[in-house]
């Protein structure tokens, strides 16, 4: 089925994985659970469960917000 599945999906959903590990990394960096960032962010805990789960299409508005938030990037460009 991987074989099926062109080289651009592969990338994204390595990418969406990605973003959601570096996210849960930086969350339990903080000793945070997902009530209390989605408390911090004033987002519902359902949200941040989505961000988590690696198949979110985060855009660069919430790139931003999680990186201003945790004070270290989620991603990096260059």
């Amino acid at each position: 089925m991987v074989a099926a599945t062109s080289r651009e999906i592969q990338e994204e959903v390595a990418m969406e994985f990605a973003l959601s590990n570096r996210l849960y990394e930086l969350m339990q960096k903080r000793g945070l659970r997902t009530v209390e960032l989605a408390q911090a962010l004033g987002k519902r805990p359902a949200v941040i469960t989505k961000w988590l789960s690696g198949q979110h299409d985060f855009s660069i508005k919430t790139l931003v917000l999680l990186s201003t938030f945790f004070g270290e990037a989620l991603v990096t460009v260059g």
